[in-house]
């Protein structure tokens, strides 16, 4: 892309127009400058899973009997995927919503910035808060409940896999759902009640095998409950895994499920994204 200037002496010379990434470097810069401006967004975002974390463990403290684990340190990986899903599911899913609806998303289709670099802006922004939340945990984790960090690199690939497959299917999908609340105002309700929903049958506030089947089963076709998994096996120690339905981490299942809603997302979000609410035609 280019553009044509005229100098003083009548010559036209050419210059190049920034790219789709650099502008979504540049686009990701100004979310993440929002973003940290909005001090009580951001102590909430990052105070939200600590909290519940805290209380949690602190009101079932006892030993899990078999797994040789305390129930703190069960739910610090539970709270750390559903921190990541809340700050991609959740925070796109409402964000975008209201962006739509006061018309932001409608200037910037209007502008000569490719629509990718709107989307790697968001990348950008779920990218470094996911991070950020993770990192915020699994301090708190190590050195509040005693939670280990893994020692050898296999299961800090796992983690890895773990972090990029469940952030990107949870980024996708909260773009997909930011197309569904009719107006910025319902954006909140239409978007939290499903995620607040996947947390009780997903195994972060409530230990799985105390989880009726069923529940388990529906939980199981949505990202959540396979990220939890999935850091269950990386942060906590061999003899955890009685506590999952199958008697395993099952990372194998956990990467085809995620991988398959990173794909499954994306086809959601070219059919249903829009850039205008309904009501601007």
């Amino acid at each position: 892309m280019t553009t044509t200037t005229v100098t003083r002496a009548g010559e036209r010379t050419c210059e190049r127009l920034p790219g789709a990434w650099q502008l979504g470097l540049l686009r990701g810069g100004l979310e993440l400058k929002q973003f940290f401006r909005q001090r009580e967004q951001v102590v909430f975002t990052f105070a939200f899973p600590v909290v519940f974390l805290f209380l949690f463990a602190s009101i079932f403290s006892d030993d899990v009997q078999g797994a040789g684990i305390s129930a703190s340190q069960l739910y610090v990986p539970g709270m750390m995927a559903a921190g990541i899903m809340s700050t991609s599911f959740q925070s796109l899913g409402i964000s975008i919503a209201i962006e739509r609806d006061e018309r932001v998303l409608r200037r910037l289709r209007g502008t000569p910035m490719p629509p990718a670099s709107y989307f790697l802006g968001k990348v950008w922004l779920v990218l470094v808060t996911g991070l950020l939340e993770t990192a915020v945990l699994l301090v708190v984790g190590t050195t509040v409940y005693d939670v280990e960090l893994p020692t050898d690199a296999g299961r800090w690939a796992a983690f890895t896999w773990l972090f990029v497959l469940g952030i990107t299917a949870c980024a996708l999908l909260g773009i997909a759902i930011s197309s569904v609340p009719r107006s910025g105002r319902s954006a909140t309700s239409v978007v939290v009640l499903p995620f607040l929903v996947l947390q009780f049958i997903s195994g972060v506030y409530i230990s799985v095998d105390t989880i009726p089947d069923w529940m388990l089963n529906i939980g199981a076709l949505f990202p959540l409950k396979w990220l939890c998994q999935g850091l269950r096996g990386v942060f906590l120690p061999e003899s955890a895994n009685v506590l999952e339905q199958t008697g395993s981490w099952e990372f194998g299942k956990a990467a085809l499920v995620l991988g398959a809603w990173c794909v499954g997302g994306l086809v959601l979000c070219l059919l249903t994204f829009r850039w205008k609410n309904r009501r601007d035609g």
